[in-house]
């Protein structure tokens, strides 16, 4: 007994000892390589566009870079296969957000999901998420988002000048009817829309490096009036998302209650562990981002088909050989339409909705080809820089849905796409975004040939320096590729 006893203390010993060796040798290891920043203060912060920056300076000084800020460490990822060894690999060391005081605590009153902390209460909120939007479920969404996508088509023959409102009305359409069962606006001037468009500015502003030092210097808080605009705004949106929910609450009591989200999390609130306060702010935050990536989607790949007629014109060849010009395309048609999902994933790659990303906290020390990514640095994949990786992606810059084709004509399964985020954050509602973005590939080249105005050239780089971008404003000319009764035929409006 006592040479077990023994031999247990000396296994303990060896392993605590062997774990401090580690442990020193991490600390060791210097971070990765970066600009070098100003005595005392660190580096300065890129005050606009800096997922630019970010990738200029991924270009200089490797896959992997750190900035300094006081006593803030901040490790940048800009290539494909860090972002799978690092964001992928240590995601679950990875799920944590840094202390985001401004927008999450005040703006967001503490109760959205996408800044919110690694812990129980992220794991609950997943949990209702992927069991609200998970595959299975999201096919059960595709007669909304057809139906409505076939509405965008009319929209577009009736006002082709404000393609890209109707892709902002399909986008609140389909996320109304998904999120609430609700009827959904008919216009992208609909004060639900203009209001949702309100919010998403807001949240875009508390966002920017700088709006608010408060993250940095947290004392901040305590300033009388500080933060009184942010807790007015999230005063107003709280009441807006708690009126949906009541609506659908009534409807549930009266029995008329339409399958949604909403009514999933109230049917499952003992299962999920969900407390009231939650619930609004929940089903709101998922309409706003669905809302907002969706409509900015469908407007690049408009247009991503404008400017690259050649990709677009392969697109169309198959929908024809495929779906032919007396039927619509459909889900069904998936499978056989590769080339349609190649065009949706390069524009999602071309310009990725989510330039920047949104920032990682490390909970442990991570070691990276001889670096270290200590445990409390901020690491950030840069979507952008990782989008335009020239080892997976060659000539980038080119607009080029043939990478995601394989020899046998299929869509290649070797390629991971960033675009919904990484590891344990990547977006629950990647499924429905996916089909929504798909269906309405299908239908526009479907429907419509376009091209740019000679006389007004797109500008692709012009877009908002918030978290999701969005396009400035741009024309395009449009010829109508089927018989303009039998596209209307085709696409009665439905309600």
């Amino acid at each position: 007994m006592a040479i077990i006893i023994a031999c247990t203390l000396i296994i303990i010993l060896a392993s605590v000892w062997i774990v401090k060796q580690r442990y020193q040798a991490a600390r060791r290891l210097p971070l990765p390589p970066g600009p070098p920043g100003r005595w005392l203060l660190g580096n300065a912060m890129p005050k606009s566009y800096a997922p630019f920056q970010f990738a200029r300076w991924t270009e200089q000084y490797g896959p992997v870079f750190s900035l300094k800020q006081g006593h803030r460490i901040f490790v940048i990822i800009g290539r494909h296969q860090a972002a799978m060894d690092i964001m992928e690999k240590e995601g679950a060391n990875l799920a944590d957000r840094p202390r985001s005081i401004a927008v999450h605590e005040t703006l967001s009153g503490g109760l959205g999901v996408l800044l919110e902390g690694s812990g129980e209460r992220l794991r609950r909120l997943r949990r209702v998420l992927h069991a609200g939007l998970q595959p299975k479920v999201a096919e059960t969404y595709e007669p909304i988002q057809t139906s409505h996508a076939k509405n965008m088509i009319l929209d577009i023959l009736n006002d082709p000048k404000n393609h890209q409102g109707h892709a902002m009305r399909y986008s609140a359409s389909v996320v109304m009817s998904f999120t609430y069962g609700k009827t959904t606006p008919t216009s992208y001037t609909d004060p639900e829309i203009v209001a949702i468009n309100k919010a998403l500015e807001r949240f875009g502003q508390a966002m920017m490096p700088g709006a608010y030092l408060v993250d940095t210097y947290p004392i901040l808080r305590f300033v009388p009036g500080y933060l009184s605009q942010l807790k007015a705004w999230h005063k107003e949106g709280l009441a807006r998302y708690n009126r949906h929910l009541d609506t659908v609450r009534r409807q549930m009591r009266e029995g008329t209650a339409r399958p949604s989200f909403a009514r999933f999390m109230l049917e499952h609130l003992e299962q999920y562990q969900l407390e009231d306060k939650e619930l609004g702010y929940l089903g709101g935050a998922i309409f706003g981002a669905a809302f907002d990536t969706t409509a900015s989607a469908i407007t690049f790949m408009i247009m991503a088909a404008a400017i690259h007629r050649d990709a677009q014109a392969r697109v169309q060849e198959e929908l024809d050989n495929v779906v032919g010009r007396t039927r619509l395309p459909t889900f069904a048609d998936q499978e056989m339409l590769p080339q349609v999902t190649a065009f949706m994933l390069e524009s999602l790659r071309w310009r990725p909705i989510t330039l920047g990303g949104f920032a990682h906290r490390a909970t442990k020390d991570i070691i990276w080809n001889n670096y270290l990514i200590p445990a409390g640095a901020t690491v950030i994949g840069n979507h952008w820089a990782i989008a335009n990786d020239p080892e997976v992606f060659p000539e980038p810059h080119k607009f080029n849905p043939q990478r995601w084709i394989d020899d046998a004509g299929r869509v290649r399964g070797d390629i991971k796409s960033f675009t919904f985020g990484f590891g344990r954050r990547v977006c629950p509602g990647q499924p429905v975004a996916n089909r929504s973005i798909f269906i309405n590939t299908a239908l526009i080249l479907w429907a419509f040939r376009l091209s740019e105005n000679t006389a007004a050239k797109i500008d692709t780089l012009s877009f908002s320096d918030t978290p999701n971008i969005h396009a400035a404003p741009f024309e395009i000319c449009l010829t109508k590729r089927i018989d303009e009764n039998v596209v209307r035929e085709l696409c009665a409006r439905e309600k």
